[in-house]
């Protein structure tokens, strides 16, 4: 193994807003020197300081935790923030020449779907990357179309309407109440409250209003599946391997609130729904249902075209029907998030999740 391999790790840095945030994201919009403050809470979520929105500092956390395994590895690893100038970031591997990259970059100038592009932009200077390819990480994005895809080769997946204009918010007649309505291009729960469940016509017109209002794109409206939910991992090319199934434990939440994940559940330290949600890794679940769940994952991370490592995630019905909610190509493998859970129940340190995915992209490109 070329542990001499210089790997570049690059992500783009976060916009501080508030004065809590540039506390650990400097005024000149670098991160300070050292590492990024940590308080571990009860549900093993780690938190920079209470009540702090922690969307915007996830990759800084996975890109010091990919960096430290890298070190610890034995690898020659740099990292390059982007930072919406990708003039530089050219300028940068022409200069380096890195053997591979490290591919933490999610948007460009505030813009989800540039994030493909600059895959893209690997492809075409010929640098191999870890993780999707731009066709995938492009239709990933597009939740609708995912759910075309899967549905079309025979994967279940909650019934779907996409909404462009809110003057005719009609509901399809064979949706039936109660409706979750997301933001059809959006990830990492951006956009879902307690107030994405609805129940009535103008509950949901008042939803997608607020989505074509906030955030500029077509509203996802799905039939609300009552149930579990699960995450399932992947990670391996020729022959993947599907990491121990994690469960979302509702059991915090108070009386009233919706069991799923918010966007306040997922970052909002401090929160009930933050500290009322915890991954539970094994599952318990039957071995029937276990075996059903990989299954169907693997097929998933196949049909969409997703390589290195990804994430699935499903509402399991009370009658145990599996539904396919997400395709998640490139997800958050932090050392304390959901993947890295799934691998430790597999028996993996963080280290040897981080060169799975490093030898995975190398054997592609030999």
């Amino acid at each position: 193994m070329p542990k001499k391999l210089r790997i570049a790790i690059l992500y783009n840095e976060p916009v501080a807003g508030s004065e809590e945030n540039r506390k650990y994201i400097g005024e000149n919009g670098k991160l300070n020197e050292g590492p990024l403050p940590r308080r571990k809470v009860s549900n093993g979520k780690t938190a920079v300081q209470s009540s702090v929105d922690l969307s915007e500092l996830g990759v800084l956390e996975e890109m010091q935790d990919i960096k430290a395994a890298l070190d610890t590895i034995g690898y020659k690893a740099s990292i390059f923030n982007v930072d919406s100038n990708v003039g530089r970031l050219i300028d940068y591997l022409r200069e380096q020449k890195p053997g591979l990259i490290f591919n933490l970059v999610e948007c460009v100038e505030n813009e989800s779907i540039q994030e493909m592009n600059i895959a893209g932009l690997y492809e075409l200077m010929k640098i191999p990357y870890t993780g999707a390819n731009p066709m995938t990480l492009g239709t990933a994005l597009n939740k609708a179309r995912v759910k075309e895809i899967l549905t079309y080769h025979g994967i279940n997946t909650p019934k779907f309407q996409l909404v462009r204009t809110t003057a005719k918010a009609t509901v399809r007649d064979d949706l039936r109440f109660p409706l979750i309505v997301k933001p059809s291009r959006e990830d990492a729960s951006v956009g879902i409250s307690d107030e994405s469940i609805v129940n009535t016509v103008s509950d949901l017109r008042k939803r997608i209003r607020y989505i074509h209002q906030e955030f500029d794109q077509a509203a996802l409206v799905e039939e609300y599946v009552e149930g579990r939910e699960f995450n399932v991992a992947i990670v391996g090319n020729r022959k993947p391997i599907v990491f121990p199934i994690s469960e979302i434990d509702f059991s915090g939440l108070t009386d009233g609130m919706h069991r799923i994940v918010s966007y306040e559940a997922k970052w909002m330290n401090g929160t009930v729904a933050y500290e009322g949600t915890k991954g539970v890794c094994p599952a318990n679940i039957t071995s029937s249902l276990e075996s059903q769940l990989k299954d169907i994952a693997l097929r998933c991370y196949q049909l969409i075209g997703c390589r290195d490592y990804a994430r699935v995630d499903f509402r399991v019905s009370k009658d145990n029907t599996p539904y396919m909610l997400e395709v998640n190509p490139n997800p958050d493998i932090s050392d304390d998030a959901g993947f890295a859970r799934s691998a430790r129940a597999y028996g993996w340190s963080f280290p040897e999740v981080v060169t799975k995915i490093v030898e995975s992209a190398l054997e592609r490109c030999s």
